[in-house]
C-alpha cells in the first residue's frame, strides 16, 4: 500500500506554488515583491532547520525561493499569500534533496504537511507560547558559542541582516564575518545542539544571550537608517520570550522598553522624512496604547521590588525602560523629569559601566542640573579616547555648548559630528541644528 505521507509530497512536489488573486505587476513591483519576500524568509529557515536539521539545506532551500520570487513577482504580481508561495518552493527543494539521502520518513511527511498548508494558503498552527525563530534564537544563543558569535548568526538567521552590516557592526571584514558565522554553524552541528527552547537551568545560562540579540534586533530597526521591520520583529519575539518566562523580570523590563521606544516610530520623522528630535515631536502621534501597556509592566515589576523589600529599580534593562518611561510619559518636554533619568544612569553606569552609557549620563546631569555639570561628565567620559571620533559625543557636546551659550562652537561642533557620522538621516538632523544655531 502508497504510504500517504509519500503520496501526498510526490503530489505537492509538482504543483505549482500558489499565485491565486495575485496582484497585477506594477511600476514599484520589484520593491514590493523584496519586501514581501524578505519578511517572510527567517521564518522559512526557521521552520525548513526545525523539520530537517541541516541548517545549510534550509538555508540555501529558503535562498532559491528568494530568487525565484525576485524573478517572478515582478512580472507576474506577488501572490496574496507570499509566505505560502516560497515555503512552497522552499519546501519542494528540500524534499528533492533530502529523497536523494537516506532521512526519516518523519521529515519526510512533516514536509508534506507543510506543503498541503502552503497550498491551501491557511496558516501554520501556531503553538500557545513559542514559534519556530524563538527556538531557533535559543539555538543561536547556546553558550558553546562565543557571545559574538550568538549575537551575528541570530541577526544573520532570524532577521537576514546582510553579513557585511553585520561585519560593520563588529567591526571586521565581511569575509572574516563570513567565516566566523560558517564556524557557528559548523559547532551547532558537530555538538548536536538541540534545537529547542532549554528548560531548567540552561534556560537562565542562555538567557542573557537572548536578550542582548533581541536588544540588538530591535536596535538595528530602530536606528536613524534602520529597517522598522527589525525593530517590530524584536517587539513580537521579546512578547514571546515575556509570556515563556513570566517570573524573570528583564524579560517583562525588555519588552518595556521596545514598547515604549517604538510608540515614537510615526512621529521621529517629519513629511520630508527627516529625522524629528525627541523635544520637537508631536506627542499626539505617539502609540500612547504601548505607553500604557509598558508603564504597566514596569509598575508590575516595582510592585514586586517592594514585596521583595528591594527597593533599587531593578537590572540594566529595567533601568533603560523607566528612563524611556520619563520621556514618554511626560506632557512636554519640559516636563521630563531629567532628575529621575539621572539616578537611573547613575544606577546603570555603576551596574553596566560603558563608554556609552557615561556619555548619556553626561547629557542627563547636563538637562538635570545644568550644561556645566554635563560637560564636566562628558570630558571625564572622554579620557580614555573610547568616545573619539564618535560623532553622538560630539552632537552631545555641541547640545550641552549651545544651552551653555556658546553658539558659534555649538555649531562648529554640529558640524564636525555631521562629517563623522555614518548615517544620512543623522547627517541632515546635525547639519540643519548648526544652521539653526547661527541664523539671525
Amino acid at each position: 500500500m502508497t504510504d500517504p505521507a509519500r503520496a501526498a509530497a510526490d503530489a505537492a512536489a509538482h504543483a505549482h506554488p500558489p499565485a491565486a488573486h495575485a496582484s497585477p505587476p506594477a511600476a514599484d513591483a520589484y520593491p514590493r515583491a523584496a519586501d514581501a519576500a524578505a519578511e517572510a524568509y527567517p521564518r522559512i529557515v526557521a521552520t525548513l532547520i526545525r523539520i530537517t536539521g541541516n541548517w545549510s539545506l534550509a538555508e540555501d532551500c529558503a535562498q532559491e525561493a528568494l530568487a525565484s520570487a525576485l524573478e517572478r513577482w515582478p512580472r507576474d504580481g506577488v501572490p496574496a499569500n507570499p509566505g505560502g508561495w516560497l515555503m512552497t518552493v522552499a519546501r519542494n527543494r528540500a524534499l528533492d534533496v533530502l529523497r536523494r539521502t537516506s532521512v526519516e520518513r518523519r521529515k519526510l511527511r512533516e514536509l508534506a504537511v507543510l506543503a498541503v498548508t502552503a497550498a491551501t494558503g491557511e496558516p501554520e498552527p501556531e503553538e500557545e507560547v513559542v514559534d519556530d525563530r524563538l527556538r531557533l534564537i535559543f539555538t543561536c544563543c547556546h553558550p558553546a558559542l562565543a557571545m559574538e558569535a550568538r549575537v551575528a548568526l541570530t541577526l544573520r538567521t532570524i532577521c537576514a541582516v546582510p553579513t557585511a552590516d553585520i561585519a560593520r557592526a563588529f567591526l571586521v571584514s565581511e569575509s572574516t564575518m563570513a567565516r566566523r558565522l560558517t564556524r557557528a554553524k559548523t559547532k551547532i552541528s558537530d555538538a548536536r545542539i538541540p534545537y529547542r527552547v532549554p528548560g531548567g537551568a540552561a534556560l537562565g545560562e542562555r538567557l542573557p544571550g537572548v536578550l542582548a540579540v533581541l536588544y540588538l534586533l530591535f536596535t538595528h530597526g530602530y536606528n536613524a537608517d534602520g529597517e522598522p521591520a527589525f525593530a517590530e520583529e524584536a517587539v513580537r519575539l521579546a512578547r514571546l520570550l515575556s509570556r515563556l518566562m513570566p517570573a524573570q523580570p528583564e524579560v517583562g523590563a525588555l519588552l518595556a522598553l521596545f514598547l515604549l521606544q517604538h510608540s515614537r516610530r510615526d512621529a521621529r520623522r517629519d513629511a520630508a522624512g527627516d529625522l524629528v528630535p525627541l523635544a520637537d515631536q508631536d506627542r499626539s502621534r505617539w502609540d500612547h496604547a504601548a505607553i500604557t501597556e509598558a508603564v504597566t509592566i514596569l509598575t508590575a515589576l516595582q510592585h514586586e521590588h517592594e514585596h521583595e523589600h528591594d527597593m533599587g529599580y531593578g537590572g540594566p534593562y529595567e533601568l533603560q525602560a523607566r528612563i524611556a518611561a520619563c520621556h514618554a510619559t511626560a506632557a512636554t518636554a519640559d516636563d521630563t523629569d531629567w532628575g529621575r533619568i539621572a539616578a537611573c544612569y547613575d544606577r546603570l553606569a555603576e551596574m553596566q559601566p560603558s563608554p556609552v552609557i557615561e556619555l548619556n549620563r553626561a547629557v542627563a546631569h547636563g538637562y538635570a542640573h545644568g550644561p556645566a555639570a554635563g560637560l564636566e561628565l562628558l570630558e571625564r567620559a572622554r579620557r580614555d579616547g573610547a568616545l573619539d571620533n564618535y560623532p553622538l559625543a560630539l552632537a552631545a557636546e555641541a547640545d550641552l555648548t549651545a544651552r551653555k551659550g556658546d553658539r558659534e562652537r555649538a555649531s562648529t561642533l554640529f558640524l564636525q559630528a555631521a562629517e563623522q557620522t555614518h548615517s544620512e538621516s543623522e547627517r541632515r538632523a546635525l547639519v540643519t541644528r548648526a544652521a539653526e544655531l547661527l541664523a539671525p
